[in-house]
């Protein structure tokens, strides 16, 4: 192992303007978080008024304090329903992440009933959809805090309708899989929402507000004539004694929380895992508070990754494997918080070489059993006459097979450019890394918004030579501004991670305890032994 010398000065004029320009993305990415907590708690004065507690408040209570928690999709459905980007609010009416209840890590997953009654967004199924697969690949504990007015029938789309299935389909092999679900039915679940109870393993009902209902009072008048009184039909109350929907009845919200976290605790869940193996560590000799300063926030400017990652991993110590041979591709063995991995990052796009190497060292980390973190900042694959004749495609191939069928944890974090297949070879959305993050000043897409309006151009002028014209040259600037601005919007960390191709966007500062957490989340998963059955577990 070796300790690699960082080359910045934390005092030069680069190093300043890098950290305010960072700084200035973390407060941005801040001040969108803190819209969803706003306007939710516009509505606390009523939630007062009903005696409930209001859902940011739930989730305080719900989980151990003093005790982490790593929050999910906070910025879901920024930029979807709502375009403006000076009052789109992200969130997607829940709040959700891993934290731990009686000591147990779990998957939380909260409706925001104080933004538009936790009627759903765009985003919120594809968010839901992302943590019930998050739980049931790292066996967690699924605990769903119910109070939702459901769909938005003024938005309604068929096709979210038909997708809306998995969720239920997904607690029932969560079930089936011996993974728990839990619902605290804090306020009304009805129609395709009433199954989220139906489906779940446990249920506490709330008295006098928790209400599950396959219609309404006021569609069950519609349907069929009949006057129809929401508490009898589905209240909390009326399922706990009639229908056997629920197992617990709580006399508030409160109380209802502190059933489940004794649900929890009586599950005996930790007695059937380990605790992963931890090495006895020290922090990195540089502080991971240079992390806002020590990369760039123009991603066209270039920086060694080495500097990343000797504020990361354990004692800034770390074994590099081929540092000369695909020289842009740096592949290391490391620690971080005791826990040994490997880490794969980029100093430019990725040559044949770089590809190679890749390649090789995933299988490597595959038959030592090393979790992979992958720190994504390259343009892609190399192009060019002498790359193609190179074997780029072959090599590439490589590593992308590599990425795609290594058994290990894998955890990647955007933390610059991520495009084209070079995204692909670095563990990218599509390739279903464990954890996925991005840093605030990252980029991706298929390419950059200026490459791609150089090619369109290219290619008008081709075609015009090939008709013996001479092109248009206005209208070709023209189409360049439009097709650069069209790529540009769509490439920010904060736009993608509206649209829920990530986990979330993260402070630099925060990348090592995120990276801790997330390792000791997928190594506890594997030391964990389910009871699984046929069936899931079906009420009675």
């Amino acid at each position: 192992m070796s300790v690699h010398k960082s080359q910045i000065s934390t005092k030069s004029d680069a190093y300043k303007k890098n950290r305010a320009a960072m700084l200035g993305r973390v407060d941005q990415l801040r001040e969108l978080e803190g819209r969803a907590v706003a306007l939710s708690s516009k509505r606390n004065a009523t939630f007062a008024r009903r005696g409930q507690v209001p859902p940011h408040e739930r989730i305080a209570r719900l989980l151990d304090p003093g005790l982490p928690f790593l929050q999910l999709h906070s910025l879901a459905n920024y930029l979807v329903d709502d375009t403006d980007p000076t009052t789109s609010v992200p969130g997607a009416s829940m709040i959700c992440g891993i934290g731990f209840v009686r000591g147990v890590r779990c998957m939380v997953w909260i409706d925001d009933s104080g933004i538009r009654a936790g009627a759903v967004t765009s985003s919120t199924l594809p968010a839901i959809l992302s943590i019930q697969k998050m739980a049931r690949r790292l066996k967690l504990p699924l605990i769903h805090l119910v109070e939702s007015a459901g769909a938005n029938l003024m938005s309604y789309q068929v096709e979210a309708w038909a997708q809306g299935g998995l969720m239920f389909k997904n607690l029932a092999n969560m079930s089936a899989a011996g993974i728990p679900t839990m619902v605290v039915l804090h306020g009304p679940a009805t129609a395709g929402g009433a199954y989220m109870p139906g489906m779940s393993d446990y249920v506490i009902g709330v008295k006098e507000n928790g209400m599950a209902a396959l219609a309404g009072a006021a569609l069950v008048k519609a349907a069929t004539g009949e006057d129809a009184n929401d508490r009898e039909l589905g209240g909390a109350e009326m399922h706990a004694s009639v229908s056997g929907l629920v197992e617990y009845l709580a006399s508030d919200d409160a109380h209802g929380l502190n059933i489940a976290r004794d649900v929890i605790g009586h599950l005996n869940w930790n007695a059937r895992g380990e605790t992963p193996s931890r090495r006895a560590y020290v922090a990195p000799i540089y502080d991971t508070d240079e992390l806002a300063g020590v990369i760039p926030i123009d991603n066209k400017t270039p920086y060694d990754v080495r500097e990343l990652l000797i504020r990361i991993v354990d004692g800034s110590d770390m074994d590099e494997f081929k540092p000369r041979y695909g020289a842009s591709t740096v592949c290391v063995q490391a620690s971080i918080m005791g826990y040994p991995c490997a880490l794969i990052g980029n100093n430019g796009p990725i040559d044949p070489d770089g590809a190679t190497k890749a390649a090789q060292f995933l299988q490597l980390c595959d038959q030592a059993e090393l979790p992979v973190i992958f720190l994504n900042n390259t343009t892609g694959y190399m192009v060019g006459t002498r790359y193609e004749r190179a074997g780029m495609i072959k090599h590439g191939a490589k590593m992308i097979q590599a990425v795609s069928n290594i058994r290990v944890p894998k955890i990647t974090l955007y933390i610059g450019s991520s495009y084209g297949a070079g995204n692909y070879g670095m563990c990218g959305y599509a390739y279903e890394p464990d954890f996925l993050f991005s840093w605030p000043n990252a980029t991706t897409g298929v390419m950059g918004g200026e490459q791609a309006a150089k090619t369109m151009t290219q290619v008008a002028e081709v075609s015009a030579a090939r008709s013996g014209q001479e092109p248009d040259r206005e209208k070709l600037r023209a189409q360049e501004e439009k097709i650069a601005a069209h790529f540009n919007n769509q490439e920010s960390a904060f736009y993608t991670s509206g649209r829920v191709l990530d986990h979330g966007v993260i402070d630099p500062r925060d990348t090592r305890r995120v990276l801790g957490f997330a390792l000791e989340t997928c190594l506890e998963s594997r030391l964990r032994k389910l009871q699984p059955n046929s069936f899931g577990m079906a009420r009675m």
